[in-house]
Parts: C-alpha cells; structure tokens; sequence
C-alpha cells in the first residue's frame, strides 16, 4: 500500500469534480434544489459599450457585470447612487487623470461622479455598481 499523505494531487479533472461538488451541496443547502449556471450573453448597450451581467441583488441594489468597451470609446459621465467597484482585466482605462492598467482596483463612494472615463486601447472590467447610478 502507497503512503500518499505527503503528496499533493491537483489535476484538471479534481478540482472540476470538487466544484461540481461544493456547488450541488452549496445548492441542495440553501434551496433544497440543484442550481444550474447560465452563461449570460453580452449586450450592446451603447455603441462599443457592451456588458454581461453575472448577478444583481435587487434587495441591496447592486449589479455585478463585465463590461466591455472598445478602443477610442468613453463612458457617459454618472453619478454614483452606492459604491462603485471596479476591477480592469484587460486593455487600459482611464478614470479622470488615473490610468487604470490590467490588475488595478478602483472603488467610488455613493455620491460621487465619474466625468470623464474612456479607454483609447479597449478594456474589460469587472464592474460591482448600483443600477440606480445616475448618467449625467
């Protein structure tokens, strides 16, 4: 018999296993039911303005999207109704006189504006927000 207490066992295949797992007993727990993931699908919501939504939590009134912008777009300019988070996975964005690059972190206070956000490259980030943000 193989002692493998101090062996480390990681494949694709396990950790896909695991998930699935922790997932129907996350589900089973919290609804008595299975929850099965949808893919949401990317909308164009201005032109080379497009997002997926991933969750809303109307009772909190928050959403969290990808969103996506093209090269050479801007933002409209908003006001915040909650805090903002925003996370940049990709291209460069600008917030103001801050250059946002892939890992930075951004956090608005409710209250406050955005006035001027755009991206000369493009840009993909993931965007915590309130639906209620006033676009100005």
């Amino acid at each position: 018999m193989r002692d493998t207490t101090d062996e480390t066992v990681s494949t694709p295949e396990l950790w896909d296993r695991l998930a699935r797992r922790i997932g129907a007993e996350s589900a089973d727990a919290a609804t008595g039911s299975h929850w099965h993931w949808s893919e949401p699908e990317w909308e164009e919501v201005a032109p080379g303005i497009s997002c997926k939504i991933l969750a809303t939590d109307a009772e909190r009134d928050r959403v969290t999207m990808l969103v996506r912008l093209a090269h050479n777009i801007a933002y409209p300019p908003h006001e915040h109704a909650g805090v903002e988070e925003l996370y940049l996975l990709d291209g460069e964005l600008w917030i103001g006189d801050r250059k946002l690059v892939p890992g930075d972190y951004n956090r608005a206070e409710p209250g406050t504006s955005d006035t001027h956000v755009w991206t000369e490259t493009g840009c993909t980030c993931v965007l915590i927000t309130s639906p209620s943000d006033a676009l100005r």
